[in-house]
Protein backbone atom coordinates (compact mmCIF):
# COMPACT_ATOMS: atom_id res chain seq x y z
CA UNK A 1 0.00 0.00 0.00
CA UNK A 2 1.49 3.61 -0.46
CA UNK A 3 2.71 5.12 1.66
CA UNK A 4 3.12 8.94 2.85
CA UNK A 5 5.84 9.65 0.46
CA UNK A 6 4.36 8.09 -2.18
CA UNK A 7 1.03 9.85 -1.13
CA UNK A 8 2.83 13.50 -1.27
CA UNK A 9 4.58 12.55 -4.27
CA UNK A 10 1.18 12.16 -6.19
CA UNK A 11 -0.37 15.57 -5.17
CA UNK A 12 2.82 17.05 -6.11
CA UNK A 13 2.32 15.83 -9.18
CA UNK A 14 -0.93 16.59 -9.90
CA UNK A 15 -0.99 20.04 -8.18
CA UNK A 16 0.33 21.76 -11.41
CA UNK A 17 -2.67 20.65 -13.38
CA UNK A 18 -5.35 20.71 -10.93
CA UNK A 19 -5.00 23.31 -8.59
CA UNK A 20 -6.72 26.37 -10.01
CA UNK A 21 -8.83 24.76 -12.72
CA UNK A 22 -12.41 24.61 -13.07
CA UNK A 23 -13.76 20.71 -12.83
CA UNK A 24 -16.18 21.00 -15.65
CA UNK A 25 -17.24 17.29 -15.69
CA UNK A 26 -16.54 14.36 -13.52
CA UNK A 27 -17.52 10.68 -15.49
CA UNK A 28 -17.80 8.47 -13.09
CA UNK A 29 -17.79 4.74 -14.47
CA UNK A 30 -19.25 2.91 -11.66
CA UNK A 31 -21.06 2.63 -8.55
CA UNK A 32 -18.31 1.88 -5.87
CA UNK A 33 -15.07 1.14 -5.22
CA UNK A 34 -13.81 -0.28 -1.93
CA UNK A 35 -17.20 2.31 -0.23
CA UNK A 36 -20.12 2.84 -2.48
CA UNK A 37 -19.19 6.38 -4.06
CA UNK A 38 -21.27 9.39 -2.31
CA UNK A 39 -24.69 10.32 -3.45
CA UNK A 40 -24.70 12.56 -6.34
CA UNK A 41 -21.26 12.51 -6.47
CA UNK A 42 -20.25 13.36 -10.32
CA UNK A 43 -23.15 15.90 -9.95
CA UNK A 44 -21.93 17.86 -6.84
CA UNK A 45 -18.53 17.85 -7.89
CA UNK A 46 -19.47 19.53 -11.27
CA UNK A 47 -19.12 22.98 -12.01
CA UNK A 48 -16.86 23.67 -9.01
CA UNK A 49 -12.89 25.02 -8.64
CA UNK A 50 -10.36 22.82 -7.40
CA UNK A 51 -8.63 25.68 -4.64
CA UNK A 52 -5.74 23.27 -3.15
CA UNK A 53 -4.30 19.60 -2.92
CA UNK A 54 -3.66 18.48 0.55
CA UNK A 55 -2.20 15.34 1.93
CA UNK A 56 -3.14 14.33 5.47
CA UNK A 57 -1.30 11.11 6.77
CA UNK A 58 -1.88 8.59 3.69
CA UNK A 59 -5.27 10.46 2.20
CA UNK A 60 -5.19 12.96 -0.35
CA UNK A 61 -7.46 15.75 -0.10
CA UNK A 62 -8.89 18.04 -2.90
CA UNK A 63 -10.61 21.40 -2.03
CA UNK A 64 -13.02 22.60 -4.02
CA UNK A 65 -14.70 25.91 -4.13
CA UNK A 66 -17.49 26.18 -1.60
CA UNK A 67 -15.43 24.51 1.47
CA UNK A 68 -16.24 20.61 0.15
CA UNK A 69 -13.64 18.43 0.22
CA UNK A 70 -12.53 14.76 -1.19
CA UNK A 71 -11.03 12.62 0.54
CA UNK A 72 -9.40 10.20 -1.79
CA UNK A 73 -7.10 6.73 -0.90
CA UNK A 74 -5.24 4.91 -3.13
CA UNK A 75 -5.48 1.38 -1.66
CA UNK A 76 -3.62 -1.26 -2.84
CA UNK A 77 -3.48 -0.59 -6.74
CA UNK A 78 -4.98 3.21 -7.44
CA UNK A 79 -3.14 5.83 -9.45
CA UNK A 80 -4.07 9.11 -11.54
CA UNK A 81 -3.29 9.76 -14.91
CA UNK A 82 -2.83 12.75 -16.06
CA UNK A 83 -3.67 13.20 -19.83
CA UNK A 84 -3.38 16.97 -21.81
CA UNK A 85 -5.33 18.69 -23.96
CA UNK A 86 -6.63 15.14 -25.13
CA UNK A 87 -3.23 13.69 -25.65
CA UNK A 88 -3.91 10.06 -25.18
CA UNK A 89 -0.17 9.55 -22.92
CA UNK A 90 0.29 11.05 -20.13
CA UNK A 91 3.39 13.11 -19.35
CA UNK A 92 6.33 12.05 -18.42
CA UNK A 93 8.94 9.09 -19.30
CA UNK A 94 7.10 5.67 -18.18
CA UNK A 95 9.84 3.00 -17.10
CA UNK A 96 7.73 -0.04 -16.43
CA UNK A 97 4.01 -1.39 -17.00
CA UNK A 98 0.91 -0.33 -15.19
CA UNK A 99 -2.70 -0.10 -15.54
CA UNK A 100 -4.24 1.04 -18.56
CA UNK A 101 -6.70 -0.95 -19.22
CA UNK A 102 -10.20 1.27 -19.40
CA UNK A 103 -12.16 -1.00 -17.89
CA UNK A 104 -10.15 -0.22 -14.34
CA UNK A 105 -10.82 4.15 -15.40
CA UNK A 106 -13.67 3.98 -12.70
CA UNK A 107 -13.52 8.18 -12.81
CA UNK A 108 -12.47 10.89 -14.96
CA UNK A 109 -12.40 14.56 -14.07
CA UNK A 110 -12.62 16.70 -16.94
CA UNK A 111 -10.58 20.19 -16.05
CA UNK A 112 -10.70 23.31 -17.86
CA UNK A 113 -6.65 24.66 -16.43
CA UNK A 114 -6.24 28.49 -15.44
CA UNK A 115 -3.56 28.59 -18.67
CA UNK A 116 -6.72 27.79 -20.90
CA UNK A 117 -5.69 24.04 -21.80
CA UNK A 118 -7.47 21.32 -21.15
CA UNK A 119 -6.84 17.92 -19.04
CA UNK A 120 -8.08 14.63 -17.79
CA UNK A 121 -7.63 13.36 -14.43
CA UNK A 122 -8.24 9.57 -14.30
CA UNK A 123 -8.08 7.16 -11.23
CA UNK A 124 -7.61 3.75 -12.47
CA UNK A 125 -7.48 1.04 -9.76
CA UNK A 126 -7.85 -2.80 -10.89
CA UNK A 127 -8.13 -4.05 -7.04
CA UNK A 128 -10.31 -1.19 -6.19
CA UNK A 129 -9.10 -1.29 -2.61
CA UNK A 130 -8.96 2.88 -2.94
CA UNK A 131 -11.86 4.94 -2.52
CA UNK A 132 -13.27 8.61 -2.57
CA UNK A 133 -15.69 9.89 -0.21
CA UNK A 134 -16.84 14.29 0.86
CA UNK A 135 -16.04 15.76 3.46
CA UNK A 136 -18.93 18.36 3.59
CA UNK A 137 -17.93 22.13 4.43
CA UNK A 138 -16.26 22.77 7.56
CA UNK A 139 -16.63 19.07 8.14
CA UNK A 140 -12.95 18.15 6.94
CA UNK A 141 -10.91 17.51 10.09
CA UNK A 142 -13.90 16.09 11.97
CA UNK A 143 -14.29 13.49 8.85
CA UNK A 144 -14.15 9.45 10.41
CA UNK A 145 -11.40 8.79 8.20
CA UNK A 146 -9.10 11.56 9.43
CA UNK A 147 -10.35 12.71 12.83
CA UNK A 148 -8.44 10.08 15.01
CA UNK A 149 -4.93 10.67 12.69
CA UNK A 150 -1.79 11.33 15.22
CA UNK A 151 0.65 13.75 13.84
CA UNK A 152 2.24 13.69 10.87
CA UNK A 153 5.94 12.15 10.50
CA UNK A 154 7.07 15.66 9.20
CA UNK A 155 8.68 18.65 10.57
CA UNK A 156 10.33 19.59 13.81
CA UNK A 157 6.68 19.10 15.57
CA UNK A 158 7.59 15.14 15.54
CA UNK A 159 10.48 14.92 18.37
CA UNK A 160 12.15 13.46 21.06
CA UNK A 161 10.21 14.96 23.45
CA UNK A 162 6.61 13.97 21.55
CA UNK A 163 7.96 10.41 20.91
CA UNK A 164 8.49 10.46 25.07
CA UNK A 165 5.51 11.72 26.05
CA UNK A 166 3.37 9.17 23.25
CA UNK A 167 5.15 5.51 24.05
CA UNK A 168 5.32 6.64 27.86
CA UNK A 169 4.34 3.33 29.85
CA UNK A 170 3.76 1.54 25.96
CA UNK A 171 4.96 -2.22 26.32
CA UNK A 172 4.05 -2.90 22.93
CA UNK A 173 6.94 -3.38 20.32
CA UNK A 174 8.28 -0.28 19.30
CA UNK A 175 7.65 -0.99 15.64
CA UNK A 176 4.13 -1.74 16.42
CA UNK A 177 3.70 1.79 18.39
CA UNK A 178 5.69 3.63 15.09
CA UNK A 179 2.43 1.99 13.00
CA UNK A 180 -0.27 2.79 15.12
CA UNK A 181 -2.10 6.07 13.05
CA UNK A 182 -3.93 7.13 16.56
CA UNK A 183 0.12 8.13 17.23
CA UNK A 184 1.85 9.48 14.65
CA UNK A 185 -0.09 9.17 10.98
CA UNK A 186 1.18 8.09 7.46
CA UNK A 187 3.89 5.71 8.86
CA UNK A 188 4.01 2.45 7.45
CA UNK A 189 6.37 -0.57 7.33
CA UNK A 190 8.49 0.36 4.76
CA UNK A 191 9.37 3.79 6.75
CA UNK A 192 9.03 2.52 10.01
CA UNK A 193 11.65 -0.41 9.18
CA UNK A 194 14.05 2.19 7.38
CA UNK A 195 13.89 4.19 10.32
CA UNK A 196 15.01 2.14 13.21
CA UNK A 197 18.08 1.09 11.31
CA UNK A 198 18.79 4.68 11.24
CA UNK A 199 18.43 5.24 14.36
CA UNK A 200 19.81 2.22 16.11
CA UNK A 201 16.61 0.32 17.37
CA UNK A 202 15.44 -3.01 17.58
CA UNK A 203 11.94 -3.20 16.35
CA UNK A 204 11.04 -5.37 19.05
CA UNK A 205 12.45 -3.39 21.74
CA UNK A 206 9.62 -2.23 24.10
CA UNK A 207 8.18 1.49 22.94
CA UNK A 208 8.59 3.16 26.77
CA UNK A 209 12.74 2.11 26.33
CA UNK A 210 13.07 5.31 24.89
CA UNK A 211 11.65 7.19 27.55
CA UNK A 212 12.58 7.55 31.44
CA UNK A 213 10.42 6.54 33.80
CA UNK A 214 9.08 10.57 33.79
CA UNK A 215 7.72 10.20 30.23
CA UNK A 216 11.03 12.37 29.69
CA UNK A 217 12.79 11.77 26.58
CA UNK A 218 16.32 10.05 26.28
CA UNK A 219 18.87 9.73 23.21
CA UNK A 220 17.21 6.90 21.75
CA UNK A 221 14.05 9.43 21.20
CA UNK A 222 15.77 11.67 19.82
CA UNK A 223 17.54 9.66 17.36
CA UNK A 224 14.53 7.93 16.35
CA UNK A 225 12.45 11.23 15.75
CA UNK A 226 15.48 12.40 13.49
CA UNK A 227 15.10 9.24 11.76
CA UNK A 228 11.89 9.27 11.19
CA UNK A 229 11.98 12.57 9.51
CA UNK A 230 15.30 12.01 7.34
CA UNK A 231 13.56 9.16 6.04
CA UNK A 232 10.62 10.51 4.89
CA UNK A 233 12.36 13.67 3.83
CA UNK A 234 14.63 11.66 1.59
CA UNK A 235 12.13 9.16 0.33
CA UNK A 236 9.92 12.42 -0.93
CA UNK A 237 12.71 13.87 -2.41
CA UNK A 238 13.39 10.78 -4.46
CA UNK A 239 9.67 10.62 -5.88
CA UNK A 240 8.48 7.88 -2.93
CA UNK A 241 8.83 4.18 -3.11
CA UNK A 242 7.65 2.05 -6.30
CA UNK A 243 6.92 -1.61 -5.06
CA UNK A 244 4.46 -3.67 -7.60
CA UNK A 245 1.52 -0.93 -8.18
CA UNK A 246 3.05 2.21 -7.33
CA UNK A 247 4.15 5.07 -9.61
CA UNK A 248 4.16 8.61 -9.56
CA UNK A 249 1.12 10.96 -11.18
CA UNK A 250 3.13 11.01 -14.37
CA UNK A 251 3.93 7.20 -15.07
CA UNK A 252 7.51 7.63 -13.83
CA UNK A 253 9.09 5.53 -10.55
CA UNK A 254 10.06 6.54 -7.33
CA UNK A 255 13.67 5.63 -6.96
CA UNK A 256 13.93 5.62 -2.93
CA UNK A 257 13.58 2.07 -3.52
CA UNK A 258 16.86 2.08 -4.32
CA UNK A 259 18.10 3.02 -1.21
CA UNK A 260 16.79 0.78 1.01
CA UNK A 261 19.06 -0.03 3.69
CA UNK A 262 17.42 -2.99 5.37
CA UNK A 263 14.05 -3.14 3.46
CA UNK A 264 13.73 -5.96 1.30
CA UNK A 265 16.99 -7.00 2.01
CA UNK A 266 16.81 -10.25 3.66
CA UNK A 267 20.34 -11.42 3.70
CA UNK A 268 22.64 -8.78 3.03
CA UNK A 269 25.07 -7.51 4.66
CA UNK A 270 24.14 -5.06 6.85
CA UNK A 271 25.26 -1.24 4.84
CA UNK A 272 26.33 0.62 8.59
CA UNK A 273 29.90 1.01 8.40
CA UNK A 274 31.48 -1.52 10.47
CA UNK A 275 28.69 -3.28 11.68
CA UNK A 276 29.43 -6.89 9.93
CA UNK A 277 25.72 -8.59 10.54
CA UNK A 278 23.03 -9.30 8.16
CA UNK A 279 19.84 -8.19 7.20
CA UNK A 280 16.97 -10.48 9.37
CA UNK A 281 13.38 -10.99 8.20
CA UNK A 282 10.66 -11.41 11.50
CA UNK A 283 7.26 -11.06 11.14
CA UNK A 284 5.45 -8.96 13.67
CA UNK A 285 1.43 -8.59 13.47
CA UNK A 286 1.61 -10.32 10.11
CA UNK A 287 4.14 -7.58 8.49
CA UNK A 288 7.68 -8.42 7.26
CA UNK A 289 9.97 -6.10 9.90
CA UNK A 290 13.98 -6.63 8.08
CA UNK A 291 16.89 -5.68 10.45
CA UNK A 292 19.97 -5.64 11.48
CA UNK A 293 20.43 -7.90 14.67
CA UNK A 294 23.81 -6.90 15.81
CA UNK A 295 23.36 -2.92 15.42
CA UNK A 296 19.80 -2.64 16.32
CA UNK A 297 19.36 -2.63 19.72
Amino acid sequence: MPELPEVETVRRGLQPVMEDALLVSVEQNRADLRFPFPERFAERLAGRRIEALGRRAKYLTIHLQGDLSIISHLGMSGSYRIELDHERDAPGQFRHDRSKNMLHDHLIMNLERKDGGTARIIYNDPRRFGFMLLAEPGMLDSHPMLSGLGIEPTGNALSGELLAGLFSGRNTPLKAALLDQRLIAGLGNIYVCEALWRAGLSPVRKAATITTSGARKTARADALAFAIRDVIADAIAAGGSSLRDYVQADGSLGYFQHSFSVYGREGASCPRPGCGGTVERIVQSGRSTFFCARCQS
